[in-house]
């Protein structure tokens, strides 16, 4: 059987791990302030100048989107005064047209490319501009049928006849009941300068998209790259809130923020991304000074305390050894308390089998001065010894049982049957609840797993348990005290109930407590409880009570299964 030698006094493991414990309290004590406060402040701090700096960004950033959106609706503006000035016959004249192309130029350079004018049917019955485009026939293009459903319309960049990249302004207008369209082509490349004319600090890339994902603006390797965030940012954008931010990591695993807004009268978005260490460098410069100041602060404390901390264990050490001599004297006086209160019992247990030795004892005197040779006084004399020897071993039986139980607590823990620990206990406090008119009822569950415990404590507990149930039973009245076994997943649960007086509600949580008894002077000390309480959560166990003045009370402990006990190093 392995058992476990619990010493006088903690090991030299239980004051290294209390070593470490006090100094990792010490430690998170000092720098838990420390942590908080400056966390709050880096938070704070961090807070602000994000904000402010994701302000100035936006600031910026809107700004940008408001040109554009004003250059736009300059130029629509401009082909819509042109459709209101001019009739369709005066439109259809190229030289009318040619005259309106080279105003255009004098006064916005070369933003316009070209200017047609499209019938009812499609065909491009009017140009001007370097393509040769007159006579071109619309009718199956997509920006056609769009822009013939709106007023004035924008299309997306696309190739087209030309096979160059452009987009296409255009105004309906109607004559003699059939709609015909002003169109204008915007330089591409002047355009796209004006996206991308967007620098906050020495990075950063503006560039439009559709409602697709697809670019308006110039082809870029890096940005095709990125359809998949960008359709990402498409779909959880909402537009109800202005200019949205989101951070993504692109295919190289960076963070990157993007910035994103829709244009005014054009499914087309705005987005402008930079690298989020660049955006935020000088608050990440700050943060790297920060955090060196606080780690050199750190090592300052771990070395101070951990120097505080073994000087503290070192007087602990020698406190505990002075505390568990003192606990053990407790307990040894509990123990004896008990003794006193089994005596009676113990003693009358004792006088019965004693009297029949003393009666046998005299029978064999009277046989001896009559003859031995009468061979039926040989058959009474060994029957007389017989007794004798029978008595005696029950009189040994009894002491052994007494002895055992008076004999000095061991402490060391072993694999035990609670039940026959029980059992035990119950044989010891029989002949005390007999005189006090209480019957001890025992129900216990066959084929509970073996325990990790000490068994004499376990007795000290169990006993303590019996003895206060029987002071808290009237003699006259008599009672029943009931104990029962049983298994509830990893746990031994043992109860004690008794029918005895009960235990007022406001002594409930102080019956634990050291010295605390309710009982009259000389017959109690207060310990009992106490150390049961002790006993079973030094073995990793609870226990608990219930009480009803007049109905009795139950005490109930949960023992653990499979958990070996040994020294107490918590």
């Amino acid at each position: 059987m392995k058992t476990t030698q619990s010493t006088g006094y903690h090991s030299e493991h239980y004051y290294k791990k209390l070593t470490r414990q006090v100094w990792i309290l010490i430690v998170l004590v000092s720098l838990i302030p420390l942590l908080l406060v400056n966390g709050f402040i880096a938070l704070k701090f961090n807070t602000s100048y994000k904000e402010k700096t994701l302000e100035n960004i936006k600031l910026i950033f809107l700004k940008h989107k408001i040109y554009i959106e004003n250059f736009l609706n300059e130029k629509i503006s401009n082909i819509l005064l042109i459709s209101d000035i001019y009739s369709f016959e005066e439109l259809k004249s190229e030289d009318t047209l040619k005259k309106i192309f080279d105003n255009l130029k004098s006064n916005y350079g070369n933003v316009f490319v070209d200017i047609g004018v499209i019938d009812n049917e499609g065909n491009q019955i009017s140009y001007v501009g370097p393509f040769k485009l007159k006579g071109i026939n619309y009718k199956k293009e997509k920006w056609y049928n769009e822009a013939k459903n709106n007023i004035f319309y924008i299309s997306d960049v696309f190739l087209g006849f030309r096979k160059l990249p452009h987009f296409i302004i255009s105004v309906k207008k109607t004559a003699n009941q059939k709609t015909y369209l002003i169109r204008a082509t915007i330089d591409f490349f002047y355009f796209n300068k004006i996206v991308e004319n967007i620098k906050i600090g020495h990075s950063g890339v503006a560039y439009i998209v559709n409602e697709d994902g697809k670019l308006q603006t110039s082809e870029n390797p890096i940005l095709e790259s990125q359809s998949n965030i960008i359709k990402d940012i498409l779909q959880k954008n909402d537009s109800r809130q202005g200019i949205n931010y989101f951070e993504k990591k692109n295919e190289l695993q960076e963070l990157n923020i993007y910035l994103i807004s829709k244009l005014e009268n054009k499914n087309w978005y705005l987005i402008f991304q930079q690298p989020k260490k660049l955006a935020f460098g000088d608050l990440y410069f700050t943060q790297k000074i920060g955090i060196i100041s606080l780690v050199l602060s750190t090592i300052f404390i771990v070395a101070l305390s951990y120097l505080i901390t073994r000087n503290l264990v070192r007087h602990i050490k020698k406190i505990d050894k002075e505390k568990e001599i003192m606990n053990e004297q407790i307990i040894e006086a509990g123990k004896l308390a008990s003794l006193g209160e089994l005596a009676a019992g113990i003693a009358h247990e004792i006088n019965n089998p004693v009297a029949i030795m003393v009666e046998e004892a005299g029978w064999l005197e009277d046989i001896l001065e009559e003859s031995i040779q009468d061979r039926g006084k040989i058959e009474e004399f060994s029957r007389s010894l017989r007794q004798i020897k029978t008595q005696g071993k029950r009189c040994k039986e009894i002491t052994h049982k007494l002895l055992s139980f008076a004999r000095r607590i061991d402490s060391r823990v072993s694999k035990i049957q609670i039940n026959e620990v029980i059992n035990e206990v119950i044989s010891l406090s029989a002949r005390r609840a007999k005189f006090s008119n209480i019957k001890i009822k025992s129900i216990l569950s066959p084929g509970l797993p073996e325990i990790y415990a000490s068994p004499s404590e376990l007795q000290q507990v169990f006993l303590n348990l019996i003895n206060n149930s029987i002071d808290a039973i009237d003699e006259k009245k008599g009672g029943l005290i009931t104990i029962s076994t049983k298994r509830a997943k990893n746990q031994i649960i043992c109860e004690i109930t008794d029918t005895g007086c009960g235990i007022p509600k406001a002594n409930l949580s102080r019956i634990f407590d050291p010295f605390f008894t309710t009982k009259p002077v000389g017959k109690g000390t207060g310990l009992g409880l106490s150390i049961c309480y002790g006993i079973i959560k030094k073995m990793g166990g609870d226990i608990k009570v219930e009480s009803e003045i007049g109905k009795g009370t139950t005490f109930t402990i949960y023992l653990p299964i499979n958990k070996q006990g040994g020294e107490n190093e918590s």
